[in-house]
């Protein structure tokens, strides 16, 4: 496992740990035992152990800080040639002139990491979350209260921004999934254009068969009808000469009459309408027209 990369968050040296006895060095023993804790040998003053009781019944603020420090910003590990080295957050006090090369170093590692300005940058919100954790290490070793405060804060941040990250991700597959739902039905779409376009060819050349027959049958009743008004206009002018002939000829008897009025139509069809039309004295007629 490669060491963990420079951070914003300040580290105390890292301690080794062997975890094979048989590769143990002889610095890795005194790692493992607290230079604290004082050894098992005999002679040791009286005086201390009288004192033991009254240091442990009153906390040791700065081991109190360092077990919230723990607490908060755990130590990193890592595993370098079968050795287990673990490093833990410092526990010296900052100063101003500490914040202030925080300040540089954040800035000096976005312009070297190239991280964007605005919109969404990973590097960005890795770098701001190592400042971050930096000023609570800063804060909680003056006060543990406000420490505990600030990673309140940061732990509700943290829990906003992933409920934002699993939201984008779950409506870009929403979008994908839609997009792929779209696909499928610009195709059966196309396909039923391609049907109702046919079907529209098919129709246009039905009305426009059914336009000439239209036309056609048009054509051939206008002439009937011409035909047939020509024929009834002869038809009325033929009867109105006959019924003019018939009063001026109230004087004549009615076998001159006919006569005249059948010999009056000059076409075939007059005579018959007038044959049809007149009493049967018309086969009385017959004898005296030559």
């Amino acid at each position: 496992m490669i060491p963990p990369a420079d951070s914003l968050l300040k580290y105390d040296t890292p301690v080794l740990v062997s975890r094979n006895t048989e590769k143990r060095s002889p610095k890795a023993r005194p790692l493992k035992v607290s230079p604290q804790q004082p050894g098992p040998s005999g002679p040791v003053p009286q005086p201390p152990k009288t004192k033991l009781p009254s240091t442990s019944c009153v906390p040791d603020p700065t081991k109190q800080a360092e077990e919230i420090l723990n607490a908060i910003l755990p130590p990193r590990e890592w595993v370098e040639d079968t050795q287990l080295w673990i490093q833990q957050v410092s526990s010296t006090p900052s100063t101003r002139m500490d914040v202030v090369h925080l300040q540089e170093q954040l800035d000096l590692k976005l312009q070297q990491r190239q991280a964007r300005e605005t919109g969404i940058c990973p590097v960005r919100r890795e770098l701001y979350s190592q400042c971050f954790d930096e000023l609570i290490r800063e804060v909680t070793i003056n006060c543990a209260e406000r420490g505990l405060l600030l990673l309140r804060v940061r732990d509700e941040i943290r829990m906003t921004i992933a409920a934002y990250q699993t939201l984008y991700e779950s409506s870009v597959a929403f979008g994908m999934r839609k997009a792929l739902q779209a696909e499928q039905g610009k195709s059966d779409m196309e396909r039923k254009i391609a049907e109702l376009e046919t079907e529209k060819r098919d129709l246009e050349r039905q009305v426009n068969e059914q336009k000439a027959k239209c036309e056609a049958v048009e054509k051939r009743e206008s002439e009937r009808r011409q035909v047939e008004e020509k024929k009834h206009n002869e038809e009325i002018q033929f009867l109105k000469r006959t019924n003019q002939q018939l009063k001026v000829s109230q004087g004549i008897s009615p076998q001159i009459a006919l006569k005249q009025a059948v010999c009056a139509p000059s076409s075939s069809w007059e005579r018959a309408v007038v044959r049809e039309a007149l009493d049967p004295q018309l086969v009385d007629c017959k004898a005296v027209m030559p």
